[in-house]
Order: structure tokens, then C-alpha cells, then sequence
């Protein structure tokens, strides 16, 4: 887990949420015996079979968590945001296993990261942080849950256009096909072509490094949406 060690200033943990439900006490102990660090993006925070090294509490900014099958592709499994922490991590934690997934920070972050023994610790003692815990990794399983259900039951071509919608700003993306492979676990080669067929009908201009949005209307009717129901 590469980073550099620094002193978080409080009031930026304040309004976070990952605090909200810890008593003051409770509070107190997360601060002084977590390690705090800051982590540029790209940084990397874990891998396959590293040991787990501890629970990351994510106090600002996005770490991306992904998964490499045996043919090479890779899907993004959620990511990790401002008052959030890692399941997976816990999960790892509590089994005492070695990660099975990767962890890459998408945008410079500050997390607390809790030593094993401390979270067992917490997760024995102090009943509000076993709550705030318990109830971040069901929210975290549901997630979880429906990337199950799209890769499962949904057409790639749905669930491409999902992911246009929900990335574009003001109509463009600043992504490549590969990231979009990743994000929807399939071959780049298979975006490619989708695409392709996107801006065959009109539904999209590809430029290298650039996806601009030709067709909002129609692109919602291929993820399946109403126009009520957009993405701003």
C-alpha cells in the first residue's frame, strides 16, 4: 500500500458521513490510532494476494476496486468514495485471506487506513462503530449484487449506453475504449464494435481519447430509460 503518512486537519472529516454515527469517544480512538495518509491518484493500494493490511477509511477523494479474470479482462467491482470504507478489505480482515481483487486510487485521496487489530478491536467494543461498519458493507453487497445482475442478465449494448450516460459531461467522456472494458468486464475489441455501431446510427462521434454524445433520446432508448428518468 503505497503512500505518504500525513496529519488529516479535523474539520475536513466534520461532515463526513463514515463519522456521523461514532460516538465522541469512538471518534476519538478511529482518529488517533488509524494511520493517516494522502494518496496521489494512480497510486496502487492493494493486489491480488497481498495480505491485508488493514481497513481503509476513505476521508476524501475515489479508489477504484477491480477484479482480472484468467482470460485478462477485467470489470470494476465498485469504487470507493469520501465516507466510505473498503468491504472487500474486511472481508479479508475478518477471514484472515489475502486480497483477490485489486485497488488502484482514480482520484488523489485521504484515507485512514486501521490496523487489523484495532478493527477487531472496534468491531468488538464499540457497538456504534460495528453498526457504522456492518451497514456500509450491506449497502456495499447490493452494490455488488446488481454488478452481478447486469453482467448476468443484461445486453452489453444496454448497459454500454448506461455507462456513456452516467460518465458524459455535458455530452462528452474523456475515455478510452479499454476503460470502458473495464468497467463493463468485457474485451476492448467488443466496446470497439459496439461503438461503432453506436455511431453508425448516430448516437455518438468517436474521436481518439474522446466519446461525444450525437443522441442523447436515442441513447436512453437503448439503455432502456425513459426521458424522465435521465442523468443530468
Amino acid at each position: 500500500m503505497g503512500s505518504t503518512v500525513k496529519d488529516f486537519d479535523e474539520t475536513a472529516i466534520a461532515d463526513n458521513r463514515l463519522f456521523d454515527a461514532l460516538d465522541e469517544t469512538t471518534c476519538r480512538r478511529v482518529l488517533e490510532g488509524g494511520r493517516r495518509m494522502t494518496m496521489p491518484a494512480g497510486t496502487p493500494v492493494f493486489a491480488p494476494g497481498d495480505e491485508c493490511q488493514g481497513l481503509p477509511l476513505v476521508i476524501e477523494g475515489e479508489i477504484r476496486v477491480q477484479m482480472i479474470g484468467a482470460s485478462g479482462n477485467e470489470i470494476v467491482l465498485y469504487r470507493i468514495q469520501g465516507g466510505e470504507m473498503c468491504p472487500l478489505s474486511l472481508g479479508c480482515l475478518l477471514s484472515r485471506n489475502s486480497h483477490q481483487s485489486e485497488a488502484i486510487v482514480e482520484k488523489d485521496s485521504e484515507v485512514l487506513v486501521l490496523s487489523p487489530a484495532l478493527t477487531t478491536e472496534l468491531m468488538d467494543q464499540a457497538v456504534c462503530f460495528r453498526q457504522a461498519i456492518l451497514e456500509s458493507y450491506g449497502q456495499r453487497l447490493q452494490s455488488l449484487m446488481l454488478v452481478i445482475e447486469e453482467v448476468a442478465f443484461r445486453r452489453l449494448d444496454e448497459r454500454l449506453a448506461e455507462k456513456l450516460v452516467e460518465r458524459q459531461f455535458q455530452g462528452q467522456l474523456a475515455v478510452t475504449h479499454q476503460d470502458l472494458a473495464v468497467e463493463l468486464g468485457t474485451a476492448r475489441e467488443v466496446v470497439s464494435r459496439l461503438l461503432k455501431e453506436f455511431e453508425r446510427r448516430g448516437l455518438v462521434r468517436l474521436e481518439r481519447g474522446c466519446i461525444t454524445i450525437s443522441d442523447r433520446d436515442a441513447l436512453d432508448r437503448v439503455r432502456g430509460e425513459t426521458a424522465k428518468d435521465r442523468t443530468a
